[in-house]
């Protein structure tokens, strides 16, 4: 009888194990991906707009940036300049506080880069409200409305993974850091997801590129949210469930997000960073 059930359990096990292994491989497939992205991304900030405030030649900033940088405008420049230099900062704190490596062999290290993250959190939610809703900013209220969603999720998320870490509940900070992580990139996803579209469409199609208002934006602007996040806890899930088949589903959902991640970061980067570099 026993011998029954082991003949029956070993196959099963060892189809869970291969199930997770390729559920894992996904998901580091997807953060290799991003994570290239991520740093062409932030290499096009610092070369652009850091090396340009470095000569004192702001006109750059309006080449790009609608309303970048106006004459006389002091406190709307400033915040424009610290929300560059903090979307910089977590582009790579938050590369750095996903290695593996960085956790197990520093970890004061790994403490003081989430302490920057978690505050560059804060900086960057309020600092986007106030150029969004004060200083103006291109869009609609519809788009308007999904960036404000974004913010409040950043500053909720933020000191959930606080609270949870100050509780040493390591496994539901990581969680609520992940979760931070996707919402703090969610405009980089924007730019991924729009330049996809246009490689797809050749063309723009359900917006209006000068008044940059439309229906694929307003769409678009609450996916850059919701659809990490949903990929997110869809992950979460496989990982904690013990089917084959979920995991193997999973990980083949998350193999196509990272084909459209990457299809989205040559598109970005041949189309919209570098040739404004």
């Amino acid at each position: 009888m026993s011998t029954l059930t082991e003949a029956t359990l070993l196959p099963r096990k060892a189809d869970l194990t291969t199930a997770s292994n390729a559920l894992a491989r996904a998901g580091q497939t997807w953060f290799i991906v991003a994570a290239t992205g991520q740093l062409i991304f932030a290499w096009y900030m610092a070369a652009l707009y850091g090396l340009s405030a470095l000569r004192g030649d702001w006109e750059t900033w309006n080449k790009v940036m609608p309303r970048g940088w106006n004459a006389g405008d002091t406190v709307g420049n400033i915040a424009i300049f610290v929300h560059l230099l903090l979307a910089l900062v977590v582009t790579l704190a938050g590369l750095a506080q996903l290695l593996p490596a960085v956790r197990r062999a520093a970890p004061s290290v790994h403490r003081w880069i989430g302490r920057v993250y978690i505050a560059s959190a804060f900086g960057i939610a309020f600092g986007s409200m106030y150029l969004m809703w004060v200083r103006g900013a291109v869009g609609d209220f519809s788009q308007h409305l999904g960036s404000t969603f974004n913010a409040i999720l950043l500053v909720l998320f933020a000191v959930i993974a606080l609270r949870h870490a100050r509780a040493r509940n390591l496994a539901l900070h990581r969680q609520w850091a992940l979760r931070l992580f996707m919402v703090m990139n969610g405009v980089w996803f924007f730019r991924l997801g729009l330049l996809l579209w246009l490689m797809i469409h050749q063309q723009p199609v359900g917006f209006d590129p000068k008044t940059f208002t439309g229906p694929f934006l307003t769409f678009l602007v609450y996916a850059q949210t919701l659809l990490p996040l949903a990929a997110l806890e869809l992950y979460f899930r496989a990982q904690r469930s013990d089917v084959a088949a979920r995991k193997w589903s999973a990980a083949a959902v998350i193999a196509v997000l990272a084909l459209a991640t990457a299809g989205g970061v040559v598109g970005a980067t041949m189309g919209l960073w570098l040739p404004r570099l």
